[in-house]
C-alpha cells in the first residue's frame, strides 16, 4: 500500500477506535444502557433515517416529493436535502429496520473515519512527509472537539467535516489547473450532502487557497487565474447541486419562522479552554485537536525551516479565523448571515482543520533549531493558564494535556535527531497515538455524559415502538382514512418512526401554514412552532379523516409514571373521505376561539362554550374551574399557556403521565405541557398567514387541547388543576362537544364527499358525486407546491380553505373528477440551473478529451520525427 493509503487507513482506524472507546467508557448506546439519542438526534435524524429505510424498501406512504405520514402531508424533498442526501445515508438499507439506531451510529462512525482519511490524504498532497504523522493528524481532525461535542449527534453536519479537506483538494487542483471536471463533481457532492456545513467548508477552503497562493512565488496574473479557476469550479459544482439546494432554500422561505437569536461572544478564557481535552460547553467553540497536534501547530510561527512568508501567512490565517468567530459581523458571515439556534460556533471544524494543516506544515518542513519546541511549549502553557479561569475546565484537563504535550516533545526530539533509530521512532509513534486515543476517548466520554445531563433524551428502538408499529399495521387503511400514532408520542416524529399518517412533524422545514392552522384548531407544539403535535380531538379527527387512533401508555423512558404500562389501544371512529365538499360562498376566517375555528372547518356547530372564571395558577398550588354543560357532552380543555394536569373532579383520581391516561380517547386525566407566559393569549394565533402575538419573549412550546371525559347527568363540570409550572386558563378555554351533532355532520360529509379517492406518490385523484358544487377540500395543509384541477379545467395553484387545499367546483349534473399534484417549490428552477451546469460540465469533458487526443497526436508526431 502506498504511503497515502497507509495514512488514510491509520487516520480512519484512530478515529473509529477513539470514538467507540469513548462511547463505551460513557456506557452509551450501543455499548451500554445509556441512550445517545439526545435532542434532534432522537426527534429528527433517527426517524428520518427510518423513513428513508421505508423509501428504499418501497414501504413509505409517498415518494420523493410528498411524505404522507407527517404533518397530514408534507413536502419531503426539502427534508431529504437537509437531512438525508449524504452518500452515507443509504447505508440504512443494509440494516434491519428495528436496528435503525445502530444504523445511524454506524453511519456516524463511518463519516468521522472518512473525514480523518480525507484529511490525511490532503496533508500528504499538500507536502510530502511521514505517513504515520499524517495519519495521526488526520485522526486529530476527525476527532476534533466540534465533531465529538456538536456533530456526533447531528450526523448531517459530519458531511461538512468531510467536505473541508475535499474542497481544499479542489482548491489545489484549481491552483495547478488540473481535474476541473472532478473538482466540480466534488463540489456538487458536498453541497448536495449538506449545503449548510458545505457553505462553511467552502469559505474555509477558499481562505486556505488564498493563503497558499500568497505563499507561492507566482505573479499577480497567475494568482488571479488560479482564483478564477477555483471560482468557476465552485460555481459549476453548486449549479449541479441546485436541484437540491434551491428546493431547500424555497422550503425555508415557506417554513414557520424560527427564533431570532442575537450573537454574544463567549469569554476568551472559554475559547482557550475548548482547545484542551476533556472540556465541554454547549455554546462555546469546540476547538480541541489533541495536545500533540496543538503543540505542533504552535511551533509554526517559530520554525525557521518553514519559509518566512508561509509562516507569517498561515499564522495570520489561523489567528484571523479565530478572531472572526468572536466578532458579530464575521460571525454572521460564517453562519450565512443568521445566528443559529443552539450552538453559535458551528463553523469551528474549519478552524480545527486549519490548526491541523498548520501542524503538518511545520512538521513536514522539519523542526529546525532549538527555538520552536520550547517556544510552542511556552505558548501552550499560556493557553493552559488562561483556560484555568474558565468554568469549563475539568480537574483532569491540565494533567492529561501535560502528558500529551510531554509525549509530543519527546517524539519531536527523537525525530529531530540526525539519524533517528527506526525502533525508537516506532515506539514514540505508538506512545503518541496511544495518548491521542486516550485524550480523544476521554473527551468523547465526557461530552456524552454532559450532553445527557443538559439535553432531552429519547430511548432507542425497543418494545414500545415495536408494539406501536404492529398496532398501526393491523388497522392502517390509507388512503381511505388516516391512522394517527397518538398523542402519547415517543419522539416528535413518531409517524416516520412507527408508521401511520398523523399531524406530528418536526423539521426545520415545518410549513408556516401547517403550524398556524393546527394552532388555530387548538394544537400544541414545541421548538417554537416547528414541532407540531398530534391533536386528540374528535372534530379534527373528522376534518382530517383520522379513522383510527393509537393510545399508548406513557413513555417509561421519560419517567413521568413508569409504573403505568400496558399495550397500545386502537380506537376507531367513522370519518368522511380524504376529499369532502364545502358549500359555495365566502370562505370563513379563523378567529380567537379554537372551538369556533374547528366548527368553521367542520361546517357545523357542535360545541357549547360556557363562560368560566379565568384562572392564573402557581407552581404546586391546586385550582378549580367550574362550569355548566349539556349532560353527556364531552368537555375539551384548551389552555395553551397552562402547564400541569387537569381532570374532572367527579372522576376517580388517576396519575397523569402523558397527554392522556392511555385507556382510550376519553381519558379523564390530561397533561398540559407549555412554556407559561403572561402575554400568551388564546387569540395569539389568528388566521394562518397572520403574525402571532408573541410578545417580548419567544415561546418555546404551547399545550394542545385535551379531552377530559364526559359531563355527568347534573351538567355540572368541575375541573381540578394541578400545575407543575403554573400558567393561565382564560375564559373560553372550555368547550363541551355534542357528539350527536358531530355524528350527524360526519354522515353528511360522508354522503356528499368523494366516492373514490386514489393517492399515488405526490398526486390525489377524487371522484365527486353529481351536482357537487362549492369547494372540494382536500384534508391536507395548503403548503406551497399544490396544483389542482376540477373536471376538464387546466391545473392551477390550489386555493386555500382555512389552511387546507381547496378546488372550486363548477355546477355539473355529472360526476366531477378532481386531481391535485404536488411539486416542491424551487424544483423547476433548480432543474434548469442543474441542467445548464451539466451541459457546461459535458462541454468541459469533451474539451478535455480533445486536448488529450491532440496532445497524444503531437507527441506521436514528435516521436516519428
Amino acid at each position: 500500500m502506498k504511503p497515502i493509503g497507509r495514512a488514510a487507513c491509520l487516520a480512519a482506524l484512530i478515529t473509529a477506535t477513539a470514538l467507540c472507546a469513548g462511547d463505551a467508557l460513557a456506557r452509551v448506546f450501543p455499548f451500554g444502557s445509556r441512550t445517545r439519542s439526545v435532542n434532534d438526534l432522537g426527534n429528527q435524524y433517527v426517524p428520518y433515517h427510518a423513513y428513508l429505510w421505508d423509501l428504499l424498501h418501497g414501504k413509505a406512504d409517498g415518494d420523493l416529493f410528498v411524505n404522507w405520514r407527517s404533518g397530514f402531508g408534507s413536502s419531503l424533498l426539502p427534508d431529504l436535502g437537509t437531512y438525508l442526501t449524504s452518500p452515507f445515508a443509504p447505508l440504512v438499507a443494509f440494516f434491519p429496520r428495528d436496528e435503525i439506531d445502530l444504523a445511524v451510529y454506524v453511519i456516524t462512525v463511518a463519516k468521522l473515519a472518512a473525514a480523518g482519511a480525507v484529511m490525511a490524504w490532503l496533508l500528504l498532497r499538500l507536502r510530502p512527509g511521514s505517513w504515520w504523522v499524517a495519519g495521526a493528524l488526520g485522526g486529530s481532525y476527525a476527532l476534533c472537539g466540534w465533531a465529538l461535542a456538536d456533530a456526533a449527534y447531528n450526523p448531517m453536519w459530519l458531511d461538512g467535516l468531510i467536505a473541508f479537506p475535499l474542497l481544499c483538494l479542489v482548491g489545489e487542483w484549481a491552483s495547478a489547473g488540473r481535474r476541473p471536471v472532478l473538482g466540480a463533481l466534488v463540489v456538487a457532492v458536498v453541497w448536495t450532502a449538506n449545503f449548510y456545513t458545505a457553505y462553511m467548508a467552502t469559505l474555509g477552503a477558499g481562505l486556505l487557497l488564498l493563503a497558499r497562493l500568497l505563499t507561492e512565488s507566482r505573479s499577480v496574473r497567475e494568482r488571479l487565474v488560479a482564483l478564477r479557476r477555483a471560482a468557476l469550479t465552485s460555481a459549476l459544482g453548486m449549479g449541479l447541486a441546485a436541484p437540491v439546494v434551491l428546493v431547500i432554500y424555497f422550503g425555508t422561505r415557506h417554513a414557520y419562522p424560527g427564533r431570532n437569536t442575537v450573537f454574544s461572544a463567549v469569554p476568551w478564557t472559554d475559547v482557550l479552554a475548548r482547545l484542551l481535552p476533556g472540556t465541554y460547553g454547549f455554546s462555546s467553540p469546540a476547538l480541541y485537536v489533541n495536545t500533540a497536534a496543538l503543540l505542533l501547530a504552535l511551533t509554526l510561527p517559530f520554525n525557521a525551516a518553514v519559509p518566512r512568508r508561509a509562516r507569517l501567512v498561515l499564522t495570520l490565517l489561523v489567528v484571523a479565523v479565530t478572531v472572526s468567530f468572536q466578532w458579530g459581523p464575521t460571525h454572521l458571515f460564517w453562519n450565512a448571515f443568521s445566528t443559529p439556534n443552539g450552538s453559535a460556533y458551528r463553523q469551528a471544524f474549519v478552524l480545527c482543520g486549519l490548526l491541523v494543516i498548520a501542524a503538518w506544515w511545520s512538521f513536514s518542513h522539519g523542526i529546525a533549531g532549538r527555538l520552536p519546541v520550547p517556544a510552542a511549549s511556552g505558548v501552550l502553557a499560556l493557553v493552559m493558564a488562561g483556560a484555568s479561569f474558565s468554568a469549563l475546565m475539568h480537574r483532569w484537563t491540565i494533567p492529561i494535556a501535560l502528558v500529551g504535550a510531554a509525549t509530543a516533545v519527546v517524539t519531536l526530539m527523537v525525530m529531530a535527531a540526525r539519524v533517528p533509530r527506526p525502533w525508537l521512532v516506532a515506539c514514540c509513534a505508538v506512545v503518541l497515538i496511544a495518548v491521542q486515543l486516550g485524550q480523544s476517548a476521554g473527551t468523547t466520554a465526557r461530552a456524552d455524559r454532559l450532553r445527557l445531563d443538559h439535553a432531552d433524551d429519547y430511548a432507542p428502538w425497543g418494545e414500545r415502538q415495536r408494539e406501536q408499529r404492529e398496532a398501526i399495521a393491523r388497522v392502517d387503511d390509507w388512503p381511505r382514512e388516516r391512522t394517527d400514532p397518538g398523542r402519547e408520542q415517543t419522539v416528535a416524529n413518531d409517524p416516520m418512526l412507527v408508521g401511520g399518517q398523523g399531524a406530528q412533524y418536526y423539521s426545520s422545514m415545518t410549513s408556516d401554514v401547517l403550524s398556524r392552522t393546527l394552532t388555530a384548531l387548538g394544537g400544541g407544539w414545541t421548538s417554537r412552532g416547528r414541532s407540531v403535535q398530534s391533536l386528540d380531538n374528535p372534530v379534527t379527527d373528522v376534518v382530517f379523516s383520522v379513522g383510527a387512533r393509537v393510545h399508548s401508555p406513557p413513555d417509561p423512558h421519560q419517567k413521568w409514571n413508569p409504573q403505568e404500562g400496558g399495550a397500545p389501544v386502537v380506537t376507531r371512529r367513522p370519518v368522511p373521505p380524504l376529499v369532502t365538499v364545502r358549500p359555495a360562498g365566502p370562505v370563513p376566517e379563523f378567529g380567537a376561539s379554537a372551538f369556533r375555528n374547528q366548527e368553521k372547518l367542520l361546517g357545523a356547530r357542535v360545541y357549547t362554550v360556557p363562560r368560566i372564571r379565568p384562572v392564573t395558577t402557581l407552581r404546586g398550588v391546586a385550582a378549580r374551574i367550574t362550569a355548566s354543560c349539556p349532560a353527556g357532552s364531552e368537555p375539551q380543555l384548551w389552555a395553551p399557556n397552562y402547564s400541569g394536569t387537569a381532570r374532572l373532579a367527579d372522576e376517580a383520581p388517576a396519575t397523569a403521565s402523558g397527554s392522556s391516561s392511555g385507556t382510550g380517547p376519553r381519558a379523564t386525566v390530561a397533561r398540559f405541557q407549555s412554556d407559561p407566559r403572561d402575554d400568551l393569549r388564546p387569540d395569539a394565533y389568528p388566521e394562518p398567514g397572520h403574525e402571532p402575538h408573541l410578545g417580548p419573549r419567544p415561546v418555546t412550546k404551547i399545550a394542545a387541547m385535551q379531552p377530559l371525559g364526559t359531563v355527568p347527568p347534573s351538567g355540572r363540570v368541575t375541573i381540578e388543576l394541578s400545575p407543575d409550572k403554573g400558567g393561565t386558563v382564560p375564559d373560553g378555554a372550555l368547550g363541551c362537544l355534542d357528539t350527536d351533532r358531530l355524528r350527524e355532520t360526519t354522515q353528511r360529509l360522508q354522503a356528499t364527499g368523494a366516492t373514490d379517492v386514489r393517492v399515488s406518490g405526490h398526486s390525489v385523484t377524487a371522484e365527486l358525486p353529481a351536482h357537487a358544487k362549492g369547494f372540494a377540500v382536500l384534508a391536507v395543509p395548503r403548503i406551497a407546491g399544490w396544483r389542482c384541477a376540477a373536471g376538464d379545467s387546466a391545473p392551477r395553484p390550489a386555493d386555500s380553505y382555512l389552511g387546507l387545499v381547496a378546488v372550486p367546483l363548477a355546477d355539473s349534473s355529472a360526476p366531477t373528477t378532481v386531481r391535485c399534484d404536488f411539486r416542491p417549490p424551487g424544483l423547476r428552477i433548480g432543474a434548469l440551473v442543474g441542467g445548464a451546469s451539466l451541459l457546461v460540465l459535458i462541454g468541459l469533458i469533451v474539451h478535455s478529451v480533445r486536448l488529450a487526443r491532440s496532445s497524444r497526436r503531437q507527441t506521436r508526431q514528435e516521436a516519428s520525427c
